[in-house]
């Protein structure tokens, strides 16, 4: 077999060299022709192969999310600022559309990000000092208000006398309040340093964003797999450009909405309440839930009555439930639309991962996963042109 093997690769230079051939070259091709062809053999994997080849790919993956979650101080800020910066793509090609440079685009879109923080939290100073001098005679108005409804199930022995001594007394809980304290002071230095990596990865993102479409594009070889690169980066940036814009706006309104009803509704800071409300609804089903339970025991405890307390939070609920099911479909149309359980199991995964910024970039993620499937397993669509 290995004497036929050499014969016919004899005969394939000879047939592909420009010289004429002779009737020697032709009767050795004829030869080869004839001879058998060698056996394909076929390696056949039990079941222990195919079990060993999951474990390995299983091991990788536990090994890949152990890696994930002890580096999320770097990867928290860099995957926030990579999600922000695809959703500032079309805000970008519209500035270097009228001629602005790229650096100063990227300083531009950068430094409004970090001036709508700025005023964010500027306006939320306020408020939240007040709640923290407030807190104290809120604890007590809560206990008052709740304790009627503690003493009614027994197996929780619960007494007035379980807030005025022990380990649940307000004494105790302002004695704690250092160490309170002391763990935010302890958070806070990580913070900072996550939201010092978010800004230069931004920054730095945005300047190189055509460099890394077009690197990531020409990693590819063929002209499909680059015209398809093409197709899907576009198709990221526009869906999560489209889907965060409107729901940016309708979720400012939704704040709009639930500050009018905490002011209405007798409930104290309306401008913090409708802050929470915006930021809440973009972590879906997890944020409307506690923000719902938020409202309905700050008007619990704002009002003698338990109706009347509860009205701010079924009114909140109903225009949530309009919007979100009403209003955000009919301007998002059905092209973005996702799983609700999918959704559900992300936000719990990247929750688990990476606390509440990681449910907060739970729906973004499989926005983008979404759109890469949908891309790929598309059969037809407009080929976009590769430029000269």
């Amino acid at each position: 077999m290995g004497i036929a093997n050499g014969i016919k690769k004899q005969a394939n230079k000879i047939r592909l060299s420009e010289r004429h051939t002779s009737s020697w070259a032709r009767t050795l091709q004829e030869t080869a022709e004839e001879l058998p062809q060698a056996p394909m053999r076929r390696v056949e994997k039990d079941g222990l192969d195919v079990s060993m080849a999951w474990a390995i790919i299983g091991i990788f993956g536990i090994l890949g999310l152990a890696a994930v979650y002890m580096m999320s101080l770097i990867l928290i800020p860099i995957t926030l600022a990579v999600v922000v910066g695809m959703i500032l793509g079309m805000a970008a090609e519209k500035l270097s559309k009228i001629g602005v440079p790229r650096l100063a685009n990227a300083a531009i879109l950068s430094t409004s990000v970090a001036l709508v923080i700025f005023l964010l939290i500027n306006s939320l100073a306020g408020p939240m000092a007040m709640l923290a001098n407030e807190a104290p005679a809120f604890i007590d108005r809560t206990t008052q208000r709740i304790m009627p409804y503690l003493e009614r199930i027994e197996w929780l022995h619960i007494t007035p006398a379980t807030f005025q001594s022990g380990p649940m007394s307000i004494d105790a809980l302002l004695e704690n309040t250092g160490n309170v304290l002391h763990v935010v002071t302890t958070n806070l230095t990580p913070a900072l340093v996550q939201g010092l990596i978010f800004f230069a990865a931004l920054l730095l993102f945005l300047a190189s964003r055509a460099n890394l479409r077009k690197t990531i594009i020409m990693t590819f070889r063929t002209r499909p797999q680059r015209l398809a690169a093409i197709r899907i980066i576009n198709a990221v940036e526009q869906a999560l450009g489209f889907y965060f814009a409107t729901a940016s706006l309708i979720y400012v309104a939704l704040g709009v909405v639930m500050t009018i009803i905490a002011y209405a509704g007798g409930l104290p800071m309306p401008v913090l309440w409708g802050f929470f409300a915006f930021l809440s609804s973009f972590v879906p089903y997890l944020g409307i839930t506690l923000m719902t339970f938020s409202v309905a025991v700050a008007g619990i405890i704002a009002h003698d009555g338990i109706i009347i307390g509860l009205i701010p939070a079924a009114v909140f609920f109903t225009v949530h439930l309009v919007m979100e099911n009403l209003i955000f479909p009919a301007v998002m149309g059905r092209r973005l639309e996702i799983n609700p359980f999918v959704i559900f199991l992300a936000i719990l995964f990247w929750t688990w991962m990476w606390g509440a910024v990681g449910a907060m970039l739970a729906l973004p993620l499989s926005l983008i996963v979404m759109t890469i499937i949908d891309e790929l397993l598309i059969e037809e669509k407009l080929q976009p042109q590769l430029p000269k």
